[in-house]
């Protein structure tokens, strides 16, 4: 340590930033792709490029740095397809970068041709250590640089049709002398000639962090309240992360007297990154300031800056990482809990007052289910009766927590791993659900003996289902092979007294086409099942349905109904009595689809019902259809329906 010396720090009693608080979003600019591209392993190429500036203009970026347009082909190439074809938003700024040297300079303009107003951005270091080890240059010399470039981004400005807006940069801000700092871009403001109406920005740059962020803050608002004219200049900071400090320092600055910043999203940049605009925005949003920034899927927007930038996200970075909402701990998911009842009930006055949450999950496009409360040996009675409420719909006694919680946790112990909450269901299940080690109480079940009458012939069917009408339901299906979803169920009450008639009403969903059907009767049931039966008539007379099928195939059909989790080709043919070849064959015939197929179809129909009807997450109704990877259980359903599994269940919940 004694290699290193302390950073000069500014004497600066009259600063007035500690006893300020940010009330309002700066001007956002993104640097993705300049600073961020250039840093990273493989840079992006241009269709990469324009698919990211297309992704920062939906997010509600009005000033983009698009690149150095010309230092390379590409950056030029970029710049022009997003000119030729029209990607560029009126109320959308582009900003391009460039040295102080002339033929970079008239690159940058050709590069800008048919652009309505740009942001020229120019640069050069000023710092002591840069002037004395990488230029051999005086302060007058540096100036000179500033002061020639001002001038010819001025002379092509002159003589193009893009309303152009100067930025200039004194690079290594925290390492010059303020004084020269303020010089430098007092003559630069001067040279450029800006006034109120045509203000200049002036971006004063932590290229590199040498100190704490209360340092940059004075250094801030020293320039701030020294500069000459102030309303003819946009105050513009550009923090760099090397002592993990960016977004404080960057917090300071805001408070210091900063109208905008420049940053990345999730801190990509050289080194240790630029500051990250998506904490920065979220940390404003925590403390009920509009940020002018949507990251309400921040997933979303996590998953395609992966895929642009190759970097990760890590699990522990604010707001988008994979953990940030996450609670092991037994007491923290028992404060999360009670906290959640009092948001729900709305106790908190309209405010969110979670305990160990500063936002709301939700607020970002996080999942209670699966973001916020998980289960392993650290955990408690509040986490495990939480997930067993959220996913399942199970409220345990508040006297029966303590010992699910103790039994859950002694199984991960055991374990030596996290639960998922399906394993904390089946755990619940395995101990409290469906005991008869000593004696059982029987019933029937919900299963339907369905008497099909055509004419003067009959044929019994008999199915399960998720209830009584649903089993009597796929009886019907499987005995005409038609397919239709139950989509509609209401029922009420027609008249009063013991002989009083109930109402039912049934809607079915066929290839878009819905078919009522209305029952009345003094037996609920009854009357559900007649609303079913009007309903399918009037499809099959439709369809042109005439004759059931074969009894054979009904019974493979309802076999599989009924064993779709596990049932195997090998099972079905040794139940039936049939050569696996001539049984796959049968049922290709017979029904038109394959035994793969058929399997499928029965798991798809029973995944729909609990998106719609429980709380389990995605992942537990894969499993329990019989799909352990969710990965391919979600590309199957999005194939068979065209939408996701949670899509399907957003699109129910929203018409319900």
């Amino acid at each position: 340590y004694k290699r290193y010396k302390r950073n000069p720090v500014l004497n600066f009693p009259e600063r007035t930033w500690p006893d300020k608080q940010i009330e309002k979003a700066p001007i956002w600019c993104s640097v993705d792709l300049r600073d961020g591209n250039q840093a990273l392993i493989e840079p992006m190429v241009v269709e990469e490029k324009i698919e990211f500036f297309n992704l920062l203009v939906k997010l509600g970026f009005k000033e983009i740095e698009i690149g150095f347009p010309s230092a390379s082909q590409i950056e030029y190439d970029f710049l022009r397809q997003l000119v030729e074809r029209n990607l560029i938003p009126d109320d959308v700024t582009v900003q391009v970068l460039t040295q102080c040297r002339e033929h970079l300079i008239k690159r940058t303009f050709e590069a800008l041709k048919g652009i309505k107003k740009a942001i020229v951005h120019i640069y050069n270091s000023t710092s002591t250590l840069q002037r004395d080890v990488v230029f051999h240059k005086d302060m007058d010399e540096i100036k000179d640089i500033a002061i020639v470039g001002t001038k010819m981004v001025q002379r092509y400005a002159a003589e193009c049709d893009t309303k152009i807006r100067l930025e200039y940069s004194p690079e290594s801000f925290t390492g010059t002398e303020l004084d020269f700092a303020l010089d430098i871009c007092t003559a630069v403001q001067e040279t450029w000639g800006a006034t109120k109406e045509n203000p200049i920005i002036i971006n004063l740059p932590s290229t590199v962090e040498m100190n704490t962020p209360n340092v940059y803050a004075d250094q801030i608002e020293w320039m701030n309240t020294h500069f000459k004219n102030r309303e003819s200049i946009i105050l513009s900071v550009h923090p760099h992360n090397d002592r993990g400090e960016g977004v404080a320092s960057t917090e300071l600055a805001l408070l210091a007297g900063a109208d905008r910043v420049e940053g990345t999203l999730f801190g990509n940049g050289e080194r240790t990154g630029n500051v990250d605009i998506v904490t920065l925005a979220m940390n404003m949003v925590s403390m009920g300031v509009e940020p002018g920034l949507d990251f309400s899927h921040i997933m979303d927007i996590r998953k395609k800056y992966e895929q642009y930038t190759g970097m990760r996200v890590y699990e522990r970075s604010p707001y988008a990482g994979d953990l940030v909402f996450t609670a092991f701990s037994g007491s923290h998911q028992d404060a999360i809990s009670k906290g959640m009842d009092w948001w729900e009930k709305g106790r908190s006055g309209g405010k969110w007052t979670v305990p160990y949450l500063p936002i709301d999950p939700m607020d970002v496009g996080r999942e209670y289910e699966s973001d916020v409360i998980r289960i392993n040996s650290q955990s408690g009675k509040g986490g495990v009766s939480y997930i067993l409420k959220q996913n399942f719909g199970i409220s345990i006694p508040d006297k029966m927590k303590e010992e699910v919680g103790y039994l859950v946790k002694g199984v991960s112990d055991r374990k030596h791993k996290e639960l998922t909450p399906s394993v904390v269901y089946q755990i619940f299940e395995d101990n409290y659900i469906g005991q008869t080690d000593v004696f059982s109480v029987p019933e029937d079940g919900i299963w339907a003996t369905v008497t099909i009458q055509q004419g003067k012939e009959k044929r019994i069917v008999e199915t399960g289902g998720n209830g009584r009408l649903d089993a009597v339901s796929n009886a019907l299906k499987m005995y005409f092979g038609i397919s239709y979803e139950l989509a509609v169920y209401e029922e009420h009450a027609i008249s009063k007294g013991s002989s009083s008639k109930a109402a039912s009403y049934v809607g079915v969903l066929c290839k878009d086409k819905m078919y009522w059907g209305v029952g009345l009767d003094e037996d609920i049931i009854k009357a559900s099942i007649s609303a079913l039966v009007a309903a399918v008539n009037k499809l099959a007379k439709d369809t042109n349905v005439k004759e059931g099928r074969e009894e054979r195939i009904v019974d493979i059909l309802n076999f599989i109904q009924n064993h779709y989790t596990d049932v195997s080709l090998d099972e079905l043919a040794e139940n039936f009595n049939l050569s696996k070849p001539y049984l796959s064959k049968y049922i290709k015939e017979k029904s038109g689809m394959t035994f793969q197929d058929a399997v499928k179809k029965a798991r798809m129909k029973k995944a729909k019902v609990l998106l719609r009807e429980s709380n389990q997450n995605v992942e537990t109704i894969a499993a329990s259809v019989g799909y352990e990877n969710v990965e391919h259980f979600n590309r199957l359903f999005k194939k068979e329906y065209a939408m996701t599994p949670l899509q399907y269940r957003n699109a129910k919940n929203q018409e319900e």
